[in-house]
């Protein structure tokens, strides 16, 4: 019993010690570079959001465009 404790014991410390020192660690130069083109990538982003709008509204007037046509067609025609 005494042997299982003290290799139970062993095998704990071992654990404990490669958690403790096993610690990921980021590369300072790819975090810096990572941050450094936060501003751009942000302005590239909102950029395409607001183009990627514009297409839609653009779409989507046209669609309601047509629509009124058509119905004030159909009360024109009648």
């Amino acid at each position: 019993m005494n042997k299982m404790k003290d290799t139970l014991m062993i095998t704990a410390g071992a654990l404990a010690f490669m958690l403790m020192t096993g610690v990921a660690k980021a590369d300072p130069n790819v975090t810096i570079t990572a941050i450094k083109q936060m501003p751009t990538n942000i302005a590239s982003h909102i950029s395409n959001e607001v183009q990627e709008t514009k297409e839609y509204q653009a779409k989507s007037w046209a669609e309601a465009k047509a629509q009124w046509t058509r119905l004030k067609n159909k009360f024109i025609t009648q």
